[in-house]
């Protein structure tokens, strides 16, 4: 007898976004079947992944404004205080030590570098080119017009105007204040509604894409290859930041037992594996940092909820992996000063995207636009992304239980796993 479910919250979500990747995966192989046995038929379908590619980026700038307004004005709503300082530091050095892993792996391994897909232009000069002085790069990142970064896709003003925005939101008048963040989280969901459209007309998109790309590409199984270097460089950096340089700070850092702390953690971290989804995996967390490892409710109950919406270890080095190996596949050589300008904005886009539908896709385009680089590399990467998608939502909520037990620890707090 088939079942039937008459309301679409009675299937659980991480089984829709299942449903949705096995989509994106039979789009993946029809795609590279029909761009290696027909690339004559690229013409005909390559507009396509045209359309989608011109959606993401319809999508750049309300997702970056809304999503990063939102979240500062979330933090700075609950009073930056000794421990909030505390817990937004740790937050900040973890995610930069996890990008900067996954820019020394991909510039080691260069996982791009043994596959031409197609040669583009060099990279614009907006992001420290050779033409551009330090002072000429910084001076242009604050507009001049706000309407002009806005309607050109200038993503790093737009990121300066919405961090400014939501620092001086909570310290206005109550009236405005309750204006503004209603317009604010009212325009946020409705990106959010826009971008779960677009997110269900992705594998029509990905199978465009990758016909195009392996039409162009005279070596398919070279390019397989570099695939699957890239998703082994990924999981190499998740790795590393899991069980080396987090265990490594813990214990050598703050003085306690790393071993203890994964054992306590493992039921949020299997449920966050499974589901890919650190929201849904919070309720776990926060039981098991405060009954398992002691951390004190105040602590713990501002540093989880805080984590799940800000720090992204795994989705920073993802996406900083993600956008460097496009570049080598593109046969474009980013500088030093270039590939630090991928780290900064891997940073902002990946606190950017808590609570966005398939959020790697969407910030992903974010980081190629200011590099210069084309969006259509995407589909380079998306077929494999569920299953790291699982790995580095994992990352991100043991990331949250450390930063919760560094900070109790320098509160002076005795925890169940000292050493």
């Amino acid at each position: 007898m088939k079942v039937r479910y008459s309301k679409a919250y009675l299937l659980p979500q991480h089984l829709i976004r299942m449903k949705l990747h096995w989509q994106m995966l039979i789009a993946l192989v029809a795609g590279a079947f029909v761009g290696v046995a027909l690339p004559e038929a690229s013409p005909y379908v390559s507009w396509v992944g045209e359309m989608f590619m011109n959606a993401l980026c319809m999508l750049i700038v309300p997702v970056i404004f809304f999503s990063i307004v939102t979240s500062i004005a979330g933090i700075s709503a609950t009073g930056l205080k000794r421990i909030g300082v505390k817990v937004i530091a740790c937050y900040a050095g973890t995610m930069l030590i996890a990008a900067l892993t996954g820019l020394l792996l991909v510039n080691l391994i260069e996982p791009g570098s043994s596959v031409q897909v197609e040669h583009v232009v060099a990279v614009p000069d907006r992001i420290a080119g050779a033409t551009l002085s330090l002072k000429d790069t910084i001076v242009g990142y604050v507009p001049s017009n706000i309407f002009y970064a806005f309607t050109q896709n200038n993503t790093i003003p737009v990121i300066l105007i919405a961090f400014l925005v939501g620092l001086v939101l909570p310290k206005i008048s109550v009236a405005g204040r309750s204006a503004l963040e209603g317009l604010f989280r009212g325009g946020l969901e409705l990106t959010m509604k826009q971008t779960k459209i677009v997110v269900r007309c992705s594998p029509v998109g990905v199978f465009a894409i990758i016909v195009g790309q392996l039409a162009r590409t005279p070596d398919f199984v070279a390019l397989l290859q570099v695939i699957l270097l890239y998703f082994l460089t990924v999981a190499a950096g998740l790795s590393l930041q899991f069980f080396v340089w987090l265990p490594l700070i813990l214990r050598f850092g703050f003085r306690v037992n790393p071993r203890r702390h994964l054992k306590n953690m493992s039921l949020p971290l299997l449920t966050a594996f499974s589901t890919a989804s650190s929201g849904a995996t919070l309720p776990l967390t926060l039981h098991a940092v405060e009954h398992n490892d002691g951390v004190s409710p105040r602590v713990a109950n501002f540093a989880i909820p805080l984590g799940a919406t800000v720090n992204m270890n795994g989705t920073a080095l993802l996406e900083c992996v993600a956008v460097i190996f496009i570049g080598q596949a593109y046969g474009v050589d980013l500088s030093i000063a270039q590939q630090v300008m991928v780290v900064a904005m891997s940073l902002v886009c990946a606190v950017g995207s808590a609570g966005i539908p398939m959020a790697a896709l969407v910030m992903m385009a974010v980081i190629l636009n200011v590099a210069g680089l084309p969006l259509e590399g995407i589909g380079l990467v998306i077929g494999v992304d569920r299953l790291l998608d699982m790995m580095r939502t994992a990352l991100n909520v043991y990331g949250d239980t450390c930063v919760a037990v560094m900070v109790a620890k320098s509160e002076g707090e005795s925890l169940k796993i000292d050493r």
